[in-house]
């Protein structure tokens, strides 16, 4: 059977191949760049912490003064009410009619959730999708303000980075050592990019770059962007300098310097609240100055501030408003307000057209998130002293398959960011797999309850995940053998370490811990490093199966359950099979649409997953996805992707789903490609009489 693979990049084949792969490998750059940072923040923070007690640590939380405290917490508020204007000048600058509440709160819930969940570039803009679709702003509206919100942060962190290369070279990790000179270059041309910005901003209302035309906003909102994101950035730090203590001999501006670096070291890793990456590089900053107790205290106390606070106070709001949505939607659906033209369309029908994505990215940075933090659990938080050896080698044994836990618990949100249904199989069982692992290593409870509430996150989004990963679809490939096999050969050389060097029941403690076993730490974090890689390789998604509509194809689609008798006057351009080709839907492309024609034919659950896969393609071409003559059976399924019914499409279209704003768009193609048939086939007519007369003639 032929399978043509459409090409994820959009790169032709042949001469362009080379190219693709050169674009798809420095796509993942920043995803391996964060992977490195990453595992140096693991091998920074156990170094740091290996001495230290949990003692320690409370007393020097319980050091911080009520003052202080109070403060942090002024500092906090102020911090997000700055943030609050950048959506603000987002709106003005595209001209959206949207009060200054509104506009606070998408800012607030996507700021703190894309902080907390990672990957802010997608999770915040997952966010404000979700909020801006359902109070009307159109769909392109929410592309400017995403990339309004992102420019002004760039701004802002390129004028304090700039000015903190010229003013304070020699606080900055890492990059301390350098000749300031070389700093100082790289501070001016930060500065000469914002002046730059500015005066672009003076002459020009549209700015064409490639092939992208850009909209730049008037000279008053670029200035107010630069202070608007320098403040809120500035605010941000002072919440974890006013946390320091007074004995502390350091100045808010090199503060500022060792903070901003810590920060972007973060959000360039990706990694949920830039857990592990923030906190290494402000230990390894701070040293210098303070002990790593008050670090602790201070990055703890920081976190509980900027973090976990506005992310309770972020989720119930935005839980609230979904309740809301989901009760308007009710009330419409009670109305009558389902049906296409009975009554105004309600914020309430466009929810599903982004609960998909939205949950998705959620699951996916929680996942990361999850793995994340198990990581550390068991590495920096010591097991409890049993005096059974027996006991003790089971607890080293649960430590162990709790780090691996959290490790492969990261490569599965890989796969959940891409819709494999394996993955969301693969995080339930890990997830479940860590809670005993934890209670075994008699954790605190409130640990294994998260655990729960993150598979009760997860579980009711099934029909989400519907792709087949490549391990079960695809022939091996290098990509994949080869990263496994170093990751099995990685293990293996650790525990034959552990068996030469009779490390006893202890063994998992003395390879994180012991000075001898440097080496093997560092063996140990590369072997993370590919077991991730692995997981990533085994659970991508597998290619879109489309054929090429001919008689071959015509047979596969007849012999499939539920097929339609008369596919109608115009021939598809294909057909599209779900992963496993037990389902398959004739489609043809037209103008900006992939038209479907009719339902799937095949099993129920294996139509589920074209219905997605016709979707992707769609999303793939840049073209927008309709059904044609739709039955009952599998409305839920098209509701699921944002589609809106209309019962009676035109000419002989029979019922259509299609994406509520194509809906005037969709009846005009299907009219014009009507008359066009039918003209076509009238045509076709009179030629065969005139054919026939002639003949009889």
């Amino acid at each position: 059977m032929t399978v043509l693979e459409r090409q994820e990049s959009g790169c032709d084949a042949g001469e362009k191949a080379a190219p693709c792969r050169w674009r798809r490998l420095a796509s993942r750059v920043p995803a391996l760049i964060g992977l490195v940072l990453l595992v140096a923040a693991v091998f920074v923070i156990q170094k740091e912490l290996k001495t230290l007690s949990l003692a320690e640590i409370r007393h020097a939380l319980g050091a911080i003064s009520p003052e202080a405290l109070l403060a942090g917490a002024g500092c906090t508020f102020l911090s997000y009410f700055i943030l609050s204007f950048y959506d603000r000048l987002a709106c003005l600058h595209i001209g959206a009619k949207q009060s200054f509440l509104r506009t606070a709160f998408a800012a607030f819930c996507s700021y703190v959730l894309s902080h907390n969940l990672g990957c802010s570039a997608i999770s915040g803009a997952a966010v404000r999708f979700r909020l801006y679709r359902n109070w009307g702003v159109s769909a392109g509206g929410i592309a400017q303000i995403i990339a309004f919100c992102s420019t002004t942060y760039l701004l802002g962190a390129l004028a304090l980075i700039g000015g903190v290369l010229l003013l304070e070279p020699a606080h900055i990790p890492l990059i301390d050592h350098l000749p300031h000179v070389l700093l100082r270059v790289g501070g001016a041309a930060a500065w000469l990019a914002v002046l730059g910005y500015l005066a672009v901003s003076i002459r020009y209302r549209q700015l064409r770059i490639w092939r992208y035309t850009l909209e730049v906003p008037r000279f008053p909102v670029a200035i107010a962007q630069v202070f608007v994101s320098a403040a809120d950035m500035a605010a941000t730090a002072l919440i974890a300098y006013v946390l320091l203590p007074p004995t502390v001999a350091i100045g808010f501006d090199a503060f500022l310097a060792i903070y901003i670096a810590a920060y972007t070291a973060g959000l360039v890793a990706s990694v949920p609240g830039g857990l592990g990456v923030f906190d290494g590089a402000m230990l390894l900053a701070l040293g210098p100055y303070m002990p790593t107790p008050q670090i602790l205290g201070v990055i703890l106390t920081f976190r509980l501030f900027y973090y976990i606070i506005p992310l309770v106070l972020a989720g119930t709001m935005f839980a609230a408003h979904e309740l809301f949505l989901r009760g308007d939607a009710a009330w419409a659906r009670r109305r009558g307000a389902g049906v296409a033209g009975a009554l105004p369309r309600r914020p309430s029908q466009v929810v599903r057209e982004s609960e998909a994505d939205f949950s998705v990215t959620v699951a996916t940075g929680i996942v990361a998130g999850t793995g994340i933090l198990l990581v550390f659990y068991a590495v920096a938080v010591p097991a409890p002293l049993v005096g059974s050896s027996f006991m003790h080698l089971l607890l080293q044994m649960a430590e162990f398959l709790l780090c691996l836990t959290g490790v492969m618990l990261v490569g599965v949100a890989a796969g959940l960011a891409q819709r494999v249904t394996a993955a969301w199989r693969s995080a339930l069982l890990l997830l479940g797999l860590a809670i005993p692992l934890i209670l075994l290593r008699q954790g605190a409870l409130v640990i294994p309850l998260g655990l729960m509430f993150v598979m009760f996150l997860i579980a009711p989004f099934r029909a989400c995940y519907y792709r087949k990963a490549r391990l079960f679809s695809e022939p091996m490939s290098p990509t994949l053998v080869a990263p496994v096999s170093l990751w099995i050969v990685s293990l293996a050389s650790v525990g034959l370490f552990a068996l030469r060097h009779h490390l006893g029941h202890a063994w998992w403690r003395s390879l994180i811990y012991d000075a001898h076993t440097s080496v093997v730490r560092w063996a140990l974090g590369i072997s993370a490093l590919f077991g991730i890689i692995a997981i990533v390789q085994m659970l991508r998604r597998s290619h879109i199966l489309v054929r090429p509509w001919n008689g071959e194809s015509e047979t596969l689609y007849r012999n499939l359950a539920h097929a339609l008798d008369e596919l109608g006057p115009r021939r598809p351009s294909g057909l599209l099979l779900n992963d496993n080709g037990r389902a398959g839907i004739p489609f043809f492309r037209t103008g900006q649409f992939i038209i479907g024609v009719g339902d799937p034919a095949g099993a129920e659950l294996d139509c589920i997953a074209a219905i997605w896969r016709l979707r992707d393609l769609a999303l793939e071409e840049g073209r927008h996805p309709v059904f044609i003559r739709v039955g009952q059976a599998l409305l839920g399924v098209y509701h699921d992707i944002g589609m809106t019914l209309c019962p009676n499409g035109p000419g002989e279209t029979g019922a259509v789903c299609c994406l509520a704003q194509d809906l005037q768009d969709v009846r005009a193609v299907l009219g014009s490609e009507h008359r066009r048939l039918k003209r076509m086939l009238n045509s076709q007519s009179f030629l065969a009489v005139k054919a026939r007369s002639g003949q009889t003639h």
